[in-house]
């Protein structure tokens, strides 16, 4: 009996380890070897997306059906809202994602986010400072420059992903104190 527990346990340990390194950001990607506008946004892009990563890590029911007040989201609700802003996001390049409410589970809907947030970033790290110029984002039937995609939705993730980070510290389960958001690492 105490071995197949044991058993067991090292298996759940194994597949949380393997879900965890098939998602992007589990770890900061090496900085770029040039500055330029496409490396600073997808640096801005990685950021968001390790933050993310640590912020919805170990996010259990309770923690995402938490809310501070009646007329706030949950925490699930503002999962959601970050997906649909990560296809705004890629939309950007072309990119179609399935729309929120589709997913059946919290994992799938955070893999999506993180991929979405992966693929944005690898594809504008190679945009030269003209591609960028030239790169327009269509909302509410404008074309819009790029900047408004960084005061917009690349922004409102980041605060965003901030809520989820206080409303799981509200629910009882704060954020990982070995995740060093500045530097990029997690602390043994």
């Amino acid at each position: 009996m105490k071995t197949r527990l044991i058993g067991i346990m090292m298996f759940a340990s194994l597949a949380v380890m393997a879900q965890r390194d098939s998602l992007p950001y589990a770890t900061f990607p090496p900085a770029p070897d040039h500055y330029s506008a496409g490396t600073a946004v997808s640096r801005l892009l990685d950021g968001l997306g390790f933050r993310y990563y640590w912020a919805t890590e170990g996010l259990r029911p309770i923690d995402l059906t938490f809310k501070p007040s009646p007329e706030a989201r949950t925490s699930q609700e503002t999962l959601e809202h970050i997906y649909a802003l990560s296809t705004m996001i890629i939309a950007v390049f072309g990119g179609n994602q399935i729309p929120p409410g589709q997913y059946k589970t919290f994992e799938e809907l955070r893999k999506a986010t993180l991929e979405n947030f992966k693929k944005a970033s690898t594809q504008i790290a190679g945009y030269s400072d003209s591609d960028m110029e030239n790169l327009k984002i269509s909302f509410g039937g404008k074309n819009l420059p790029f900047w408004n995609m960084i005061n917009g939705p690349i922004s409102d993730c980041l605060w965003h992903v901030g809520q989820v980070v206080s409303f799981r510290r509200s629910s009882g389960n704060p954020f990982s104190n070995k995740v060093e958001v500045f530097l990029g690492i997690i602390m043994n």
